[in-house]
């Protein structure tokens, strides 16, 4: 347990020493004004300095000072409570009719007070940070980060009480700062030039145990740069925790670089005004809101102020936790718990009914491919029929939107999830054209991405459990690419999107053109990312060696897996919109009474578990699903090599690869 302090003795502890500090320094400021009328005389000197010094800093709150902390605040602090006190101190003779042992006594005094007081901090600061020095074997460091951030770290670290690290030296972004030195620690070099740093470093015996990075805005490239290079070294790199933590009694606790930081995404300017607009005041639902998507729906849309917030899901214990978070962040956001199943029309129709909400994010679904293809019935009633019954609930009831969290395995389809997410894209595309072909203010915005890391039951999850328990991290092909985003930034253009979608209609705009043609919104993704280097990186983020301390084992495609990824079918080009991070889409569609009728039949024979026959209807409505039980393990069985990884590479959604 930590060892407690009361502030009130510390306190007390201050104003003795204080005290005694500016008892002392009266007869020795009398003296140097008047070195003839000797050092003692009179004694009541030194009464009287303690007193006055006393009185004088308690309006600069001199007693609460930390001295083993005291900075140059503290110092202002202490020279202004000198000033006063020598004022006051000399009032006091003049009241008495004792005469100034000179005029300049008053200034004198105030010298002599602002150098002990002062000194006694310094003192107490320099001797704690010697004790700390001697204490046990400190752990080597090289910081890497701009000029700022490693000073604010430095400084952090001269306060902490366990201090354990050895700051060798620097590398920043500017070559013009080499040479010169920041609290005592050498810049070395810019961090381009790490790994030859390191180099020179190991040649004079000083490698150190590990280079830390200051800066939170490195990340990306100029990231893996650092991480190669301590990587070539043997040398852990991990970063700082962030300056709102860097607490003053406590030990600095470092962290592993996150995965998340070398995606170097740019940051994507979202409409929050728009948000605030489409949310603010209204029944906002959210199906699926367990979920990874679901839940961060969940926490954005809540920072809008909705009226209400309807939390829908069938797994209790998903709910609870999400609902638990909501009431410690959001406390003043009303919101409804509903365990329900979307397959479950009645219930559907009920939650409705009665809540009557005005915008529907529909996140549920089944997403894992594998798991998909064995029980293709239980995700085609999911994915498919509960889609139509929440938008079929949404029209009858007035909502003035839903919003479909689609999957980039809809295109081209080589898996019943992939075909099943594309059966409900094109009910959703033909009630809204039919939405817009009736005037009817009802909007139904489809938003189409691929993997979001972290997500449950992704590749990221996997290999972080997988490294816990010594390895080796199972990837199904070498050649296998996905694109990834992180959660918050994948929902933050969700609701980018379904501002843009739900806005008044311009005939003459292009986005609104294709949105009434069943226009489909399309998530920029970015690069694609190889898996097999994503479980290299992993295992280097770990601080071990790839193939060395931590075997990769390939396992083959599994069932209606694909190398890659699409997120535009051959015949939809892809689109700019207005809204920065969004692509758009017009894939075929389909007249709202024939898919009507073909989701009927889908529904009667999936509750049959007429697999053949369901599999039959999807294909009929979604021609180019080309299904592959055996996602191309047979074709590629012979490929399970590094050559493989020339496949062209294309986008994907949440499942593990």
């Amino acid at each position: 347990m930590a060892r407690r302090h009361r502030p009130t003795g510390r306190i007390a502890v201050n104003v003795l020493a204080d005290g005694l500090i500016s008892g002392l320094a009266a007869p020795v400021a009398r003296f140097l004004a008047a070195p003839h009328d000797g050092l003692l005389h009179p004694l009541w000197f030194i009464m009287g300095g303690a007193i006055t010094l006393i009185v004088s800093g308690l309006p600069f709150r001199i007693p609460q000072q930390y001295w083993r902390f005291s900075g140059v605040a503290d110092l202002r602090g202490i020279a202004a409570a000198s000033v006063a006190g020598a004022a006051l101190f000399s009032l006091m003779i003049f009241l008495t009719g004792f005469p100034l042992p000179s005029p300049t006594f008053p200034l004198i005094y105030a010298l002599v007070l602002l150098v002990g007081l002062g000194g006694g901090r310094l003192l107490t600061r320099v001797y704690g940070t010697v004790r700390q020095q001697a204490q046990g074997q400190k752990i080597r460091v090289l910081l890497a980060g701009s000029d700022l951030s490693a000073d604010l770290f430095l400084r952090a670290l001269e306060r902490a009480s366990d201090r354990h690290y050895d700051v060798l030296g620097l590398v920043t972004r500017s070559p013009g700062q080499q040479g010169r030195r920041l609290h005592g620690v050498p810049i070395l070099g810019v961090a381009n030039d790490l790994s030859a740093v390191l180099a020179r470093m190991s040649q004079g015996d000083s490698l150190p145990d590990s280079v830390i990075v200051t800066d939170p805005e490195w990340r990306g490239s100029q990231l893996s740069v650092v991480l190669d290079a301590g990587q070539a070294h043997g040398i852990a790199v991990q970063r700082a925790p962030s300056l709102t933590s860097l607490t003053p009694a406590e030990e600095i606790q470092m962290r592993p670089i996150a995965l998340e930081d070398l995606l170097n995404r740019p940051e994507v300017p979202l409409d929050r005004e728009g948000m605030a607009r489409l949310i603010q005041g209204q029944v906002v639902l959210v199906t699926g809101a367990g979920g990874t998507i679901g839940s961060e729906l969940v926490r954005q849309v809540a920072q809008f102020g909705p009226s209400q917030l309807l939390l829908l899901d069938h797994g209790e214990f998903a709910l609870w936790q999400i609902d638990l978070e909501l009431s410690e962040r959001y406390p003043l956001v009303p919101r409804q718990v509903i365990v329900a199943n979307i397959r479950d029309a009645q219930r559907v129709d009920e939650i409705f009914a009665t809540h009557k909400p005005a915008l529907v994010f529909h996140a549920a679904a089944l997403k894992h491919v594998p798991i998909v293809e064995a029980n293709p019935c239980e995700g085609v009633l999911t994915n498919v029929i509960g889609t139509r019954i929440v938008a079929d609930a949404a029209i009858r009831h007035a909502a003035s939107a839903m919003v479909l969290i689609s999957s980039d395995k809809a295109v081209n389809p080589s898996s019943i999830m992939g075909a099943s997410k594309r059966c409900a894209e094109i009910y959703c595309q033909a009630l809204a054209v039919a939405a817009e072909a009736r005037g009817s203010s009802f909007r139904c915005v489809t938003v189409r991405f691929g993997n979001v890391l972290g997500s449950t039951g992704s590749v990221v999850p996997l290999f972080r459990r997988q490294l816990e328990q010594g390895g080796p991290l199972t990837v199904t092909h070498p050649g296998m690419t996905r694109y990834f985003m992180t959660v918050p930034e994948a929902v933050g253009l969700v609701l980018q999107a379904s501002v843009r979608g739900t806005a008044l209609r311009n005939q003459t705009d292009e986005t609104d053109m294709r949105l009434q043609q069943g226009g489909i919104f399309v998530l920029d993704m970015g690069e694609p990312v190889r898996i097999l280097d994503l479980a290299r990186q992993m295992i280097r983020l770990a601080g071990l060696k790839p193939d060395e301390d931590v075997a990769i084992r390939f396992t083959g495609l599994r069932p209606g897996e694909k190398l890659y990824e699409e997120l535009f079918h051959g015949r939809e080009a892809p689109v700019p919109t207005d809204a920065p991070g969004l692509k758009m889409a017009t894939p075929r569609i389909v007249d709202l009474n024939a898919a009507a009728a073909l989701l009927q039949e889908l529904e009667r024979v999936s509750h049959r578990d007429e697999v053949e026959q369901a599999l039959g209807v999807m294909q009929e409505l979604v021609p180019e699903f080309a299904h592959n039980p055996l996602g191309e393990v047979r074709r590629l069985q012979a490929g399970t090599t590094e050559n493989s990884g020339d496949a062209s590479p294309s986008k994907n959604d949440g499942s593990v690869a």
